[in-house]
């Protein structure tokens, strides 16, 4: 199957992307990449068989912005630990407040949303936090992609074991 992942490292072993099989033995072919690892079967041609990677690194270094956690309510809660960032009770019942309300100008961004229990979102309502003399236990910020953010998903396969000491190199100089 040459559709399977492959691990794409930068020039610095630092986990750049996924691709799928085909495609990393393309970049290899064209003397782009490197094969560090091989995963099991073959890419067959009609005359050849040549093993199939399962992590390759590039030869030259890549310079890309770093990748963003997507804003979603889930990751919010993620960040927030679970916890009502106003009374500090740890709850799965929690809902999202803008901590600049939207009609005072207040963004659907990180650095303006908390996760609140109910109760404390309908004490806040829509007033700012001087208004509503309510304060936050942390400062909202947006949260940093990490590797297990970006590759968790396919760690899940055993298939990629092989990645697990190129993916957490990486975390440990972060």
């Amino acid at each position: 199957m040459n559709n399977s992942a492959v691990l794409v490292l930068n020039q610095n072993y630092e986990p750049l992307n996924v691709c799928n099989a085909r495609r990393a033995f393309v970049l290899v072919d064209r003397g782009k990449a490197e094969i560090l690892e091989h995963a099991e079967g073959a890419i067959r041609s009609a005359l050849h068989a040549f093993p199939k990677p399962s992590v390759i690194r590039l030869i030259y270094m890549i310079r890309r912005p770093r990748p963003q956690m997507r804003l979603t309510r889930r990751e919010v809660f993620v960040r927030d630990r679970y916890t009502c960032q106003y009374c500090g009770k740890q709850t799965r019942d929690l809902t999202i407040d803008h901590v600049t309300p939207k009609h005072r100008g207040g963004r659907h961004e990180w650095e303006n949303l908390v996760a609140a229990c109910r109760n404390c979102n309908h004490r806040k309502g829509s007033k700012t936090l001087a208004e509503s003399r309510m304060t936050l236990l942390r400062e909202p910020r947006a949260p940093r992609a990490d590797v297990r953010y970006l590759f968790g998903s396919y760690l899940a396969d055993e298939q990629n074991d092989p990645w697990r000491s190129y993916v957490f190199l990486s975390d440990t100089r972060s």
